[in-house]
């Protein structure tokens, strides 16, 4: 009997750990940045970010903002300019 409740306890652990696991992978994915291919394809979403950017300076040094920044960079002075 002692080895039906600890393996029950084992089994409801380990489903409760993958819980645990899964909510924080769904959390950093979408925490996740946009690339510069896809702010050069969103241009309106890129400059709204560029904007949070400039008025946030504690965000500047983001991956998000410097994508952002580069996509409009080639957007408008283009690719080799």
């Amino acid at each position: 009997m002692k080895k039906k409740g600890l393996i029950i306890g084992l089994v409801l652990t380990t489903i409760a750990i993958t819980a645990i696991a899964e909510t924080n992978n769904s959390e950093a994915s979408s925490k996740e940045e946009e690339s510069v291919g896809w702010y050069l394809a969103n241009i309106k979403e890129a400059r709204v970010k560029n904007k949070e950017c400039f008025d946030n300076p504690g965000l500047q040094a983001s991956e998000g903002c410097k994508n952002s920044q580069h996509a409009l960079e080639l957007a408008y002075v283009g690719v080799g300019n």
